[in-house]
């Protein structure tokens, strides 16, 4: 890190986590000759969402754009520790094909069944199961108000500090300059922003802007006169072990929000609750695993009555209070400042495929590996909410 910018670059990106990295990184590997600098204030990354998070990856979505692009991060985690190893350093991130399965009740199977066969359209690996089926795969499972599941057995999750620092790594190699400072304030005009003023009192410029600043980027938006619908959100990461031996098990998500998968000798994941205040808050509620998840986890898993909760951490989501989905594009109104924002959970698995997209939009004004249109920030302008559905 330095804090000593140049006086103008080509591209500042706002935020150096790994969706900001994967631009640094992709923009790069495309033009070499280009200036690029990434400012991020916190040189630890103790705060960064990705490092808090669970690391998964699936190719469970319901609409195309996300489909596609967890198919090319998929790819691209999987090939992490060669293509990402740097002066020497290997670039090892742990992946993981534990799979997911996602359960429902009886009454969503028929959602889930058209959900599955939109996931093979696009050549994905999912299939149905049925409760006893999923019994004999799983004999610890309460399969008893089960409608079934879908299961993408290619799907897992890796380790998203070694993605993060690997992608970070690269883009410094590459000519990435990263300076540890934080936005203050912008200079634009009416229709282009010309340069940002840091907190060390520096003045940076550059040609063109991205916010990548994650749970901040709302925050960063509003620098540049943008209304920018993504707050931060509290969640809780439970690490536990069951009272007794049983199986490990794929990443399991329900419709209540349930998510957890297997890590090591025990397993990680938690309980969305919907009722949490929006805000920066990393405060640890050390109840809420007895109160809330353990109860949700033994009803699915019986052996997990007796269950040991050994860590509980907080992490931010990054929520679109229009739809949960990912805002990526450049503004209209600016057309120089680009925004990659608002994920809502999938940072660190759209993150490859996200940083390629917004590169490929400014070097040459148009996606070519996956189009993004519709995650433009022109449906907020319209409040025309992204139709991803999640489970159902």
């Amino acid at each position: 890190m330095t804090t000593e910018p140049h006086p103008k670059y080509d591209v500042a990106i706002i935020g150096g986590g790994i969706v900001g990295s994967a631009v640094a990184y992709y923009l790069l590997i495309a033009d070499p000759a280009l200036s690029v600098c990434v400012i991020e204030p916190d040189s630890t990354y103790e705060f960064a969402s990705s490092l808090r998070s669970s690391g998964g990856c699936r190719v469970q979505f319901t609409q195309p754009e996300h489909i596609e692009m967890s198919k090319y991060s998929i790819d691209f985690i999987k090939s992490f520790e060669t293509t990402m190893a740097s002066k020497g350093y290997s670039a090892p991130v742990d992946w993981v094909e534990g799979g997911y399965l996602f359960i429902v009740p009886p009454d969503n199977m028929p959602n889930l069944e058209r959900n599955v066969r939109t996931q093979q359209a696009h050549g994905c690996v999912v299939n149905l199961l049925s409760p006893a089926e999923m019994k004999a795969k799983w004999p610890s499972m309460n399969v008893d108000d089960l409608g079934g599941g879908a299961h993408s057995p290619h799907d897992g999750w890796c380790d998203a500090n070694g993605l993060l620092r690997g992608v970070r790594r690269k883009a410094v190699e590459l000519g990435a300059i990263y300076i540890q400072d934080r936005v203050v304030s912008v200079d634009a005009g009416p229709a282009k922003a010309r340069s940002v003023d840091l907190e060390g009192g520096a003045k940076l410029a550059a040609e063109t802007f991205v916010n990548a600043a994650g749970a901040w980027s709302g925050l960063v938006a509003k620098h540049f006169g943008m209304d920018l619908p993504i707050v931060p959100s509290r969640r809780f990461e439970h690490y536990f072990s069951p009272g007794s031996p049983m199986e490990s098990l794929p990443y399991v998500k329900d419709t209540a929000r349930l998510a957890f998968r297997s890590e090591g000798q025990g397993f990680s994941g938690g309980l969305v609750d919907g009722s949490v205040r929006n805000g920066f808050n990393f405060d640890v509620d050390h109840d809420y695993f007895e109160h809330v998840v353990r109860p949700a986890v033994a009803h699915r898993f019986p052996v997990f009555e007796t269950t040991k909760c050994h860590r509980t951490w907080a992490g931010l989501y990054e929520v679109n209070e229009l739809d949960g989905n990912a805002i990526i594009g450049a503004w209209s109104r600016m057309p120089n400042l680009y925004t990659v924002a608002g994920f809502s959970g999938h940072g660190t698995m759209h993150a490859p495929a996200a940083g390629r997209g917004i590169a490929e939009l400014i070097i040459g004004g148009r996606y070519s590996t996956i189009d993004m249109t519709a995650l433009g920030y022109e449906r907020v302008e319209e409040n025309c909410p992204y139709a991803e559905q999640g489970i159902v």
